[in-house]
């Protein structure tokens, strides 16, 4: 039996119920946050929340940073009652306005949030790891407030979709001739031997993979510059990859169809990735 969290009840996922009033499912106003849990214990909680207390206040909607801290309780209970302790999984959380009539001004003062969250288990792809991904370059439609993780992801998935329909894994979102983000992910090129990532801004998701690669390559030696990358450098880039909660570090192998370097993840990014994974795994207690 898969156990859900909806508004203060533990419950079957069958027996879950949402209002067709509510407003993440009429207008996808809300916020959301995927955390990584690994042998029953969660990576980088502190930066999740954080980050969910942010996009919640951007937004207004009235659930506050003590609200966001009770739900690392909700997540470690989820993932006991789903005996999800052992292995890895993630869990989903989920904050809207609430359910209202449907007006595009906010409901009325004391609409209570809806709140809920799953656990799943989940199993890293190795052959993302060693063997790479495809992807392809795509127009960044998004809205401009792409730092805020919202429910509202349909610039995303008609990315991710066109990058399936041609047999890639991730789309590479280019605005005004530059690289930002993956549809899903963090981005990164590795050019002259320095890793490039857009910087911080609206355009951009504040990853936390993002945050802890660009970490973990620093700790290592490896050069970091904060720079966006024109889409003419990213098609003649030494090296791409992506970070992301549920890719980890992965390498870009071919882009549109043609070979990124040699065709094969590159020593940069390896090198960036083992850094990764021992602090991922290692700030949990697991030797990998």
């Amino acid at each position: 039996m898969n156990t859900v969290f909806l508004n203060g009840e533990y419950l079957p996922k069958d027996q879950a119920r949402l209002s067709v009033d509510d407003r993440g499912f009429v207008f996808g106003d809300g916020i959301y946050e995927v955390v990584r849990v690994i042998e029953g214990r969660i990576f980088a909680w502190s930066e999740h929340a954080a980050r969910m207390t942010h996009g919640l206040g951007a937004v207004r909607i009235p659930f506050g940073a003590d609200h966001v801290a009770g739900l690392e309780a909700v997540c470690n209970r989820l993932v006991a009652d789903n005996d999800f302790k052992a292995g890895e999984a993630t869990v989903y959380m989920q904050v809207t306005r609430g359910a209202a009539p449907r007006t595009h001004y906010f409901p009325p003062a004391g609409t209570t949030p809806t709140v809920y969250a799953a656990a799943s288990p989940f199993t890293p792809s190795r052959a993302m790891r060693d063997t790479g991904i495809k992807a392809i370059s795509f127009p960044d439609v998004r809205w401009a407030r792409c730092d805020l993780k919202t429910v509202n992801l349909m610039g995303a998935v008609l990315a991710r979709e066109a990058a399936h329909e041609t047999g890639a894994y991730e789309a590479l979102l280019i605005r005004d001739g530059m690289l930002t983000e993956g549809a899903a992910t963090s981005a990164f090129a590795v050019i002259g031997g320095v890793v490039r990532t857009h910087p911080l801004s609206n355009y951009i998701l504040p990853g936390i993979s993002r945050q802890h690669a660009l970490e973990a390559a620093r700790a290592v030696g490896v050069p970091v510059s904060e720079v966006p990358v024109t889409q003419q450098e990213m098609r003649s880039a030494q090296e791409l990859f992506i970070a992301g909660t549920t890719t980890d570090i992965a390498p870009i192998v071919t882009l549109d169809g043609l070979p990124v370097g040699d065709g094969r993840p590159g020593p940069v990014t390896r090198k960036v990735q083992d850094a990764f994974l021992s602090r991922l795994y290692g700030a949990v207690g697991v030797v990998r």
